[in-house]
């Protein structure tokens, strides 16, 4: 039987996305579940669905707190960068989606129901990131960031992501491509390059 009287819903919230942040990252998006999370915690699935909606309201969740820390991970590095920060952003992305692979692929694989929109918190957090590298881009490009910048991003975004996955899934490797970190900031340094010189 759950103990559905031990924590408030505040609590009772923390603690459910805790043991969801953790299932996902042992077993991956394919093999989770939000009844598996309350098994781990010792409450019933009703009272996960009651503080979440539903296992989507979960992912999503799961998911969010996922793009809080890898942007974490992406200020982390550019403190850290020197001056070359382009490289920093691509190298931060693979080695957060290395060191996460489960929840970084989780990301992608979960599709929100019909019906169900992304709450504007959780699309804020989400957002950050692109933010980042939106501002370095700008900075790169020595012109203030505003929406063909951000298109920019978000296509080179998607450049060094295809890269990763295909890292991650060792589709690269059956390719014969070696260095995919190396080959995923040679695209961004001739896009940026050729743009720059417009």
């Amino acid at each position: 039987m759950g103990r559905r009287s031990d924590h408030t819903r505040d609590e009772l919230y923390d603690l459910i996305l805790a043991a969801g942040q953790a299932i996902m990252a042992e077993q991956g998006y394919q093999r989770f579940s939000a009844r598996a999370v309350a098994k781990r915690i010792g409450y019933s699935i009703g009272t996960v669905h009651n503080v979440f909606g539903s296992n989507d309201g979960l992912v999503l969740a799961i998911n969010t707190a996922t793009f809080a820390l890898w942007t974490q991970h992406l200020r982390g590095a550019l403190v850290a960068a020197g001056e070359d920060r382009i490289r920093a952003l691509v190298e931060g992305y693979f080695a957060f989606a290395q060191a996460n692979p489960n929840r970084w692929m989780a990301i992608y694989d979960h599709r929100l129901p019909t019906g169900m929109t992304m709450p504007g918190a959780d699309a804020a957090i989400r957002g950050e990131l692109t933010g980042i590298v939106v501002a370095e881009i700008a900075a790169v490009l020595g012109r203030e960031a505003d929406e063909s910048t951000t298109a920019l991003a978000r296509s080179l975004i998607a450049t060094v992501h295809g890269h990763c996955a295909l890292t991650l899934t060792g589709s690269f490797a059956l390719m014969g491509e070696d260095h995919p970190r190396e080959a995923a900031l040679a695209r961004v340094r001739d896009a940026l390059s050729t743009i720059g010189q417009d």
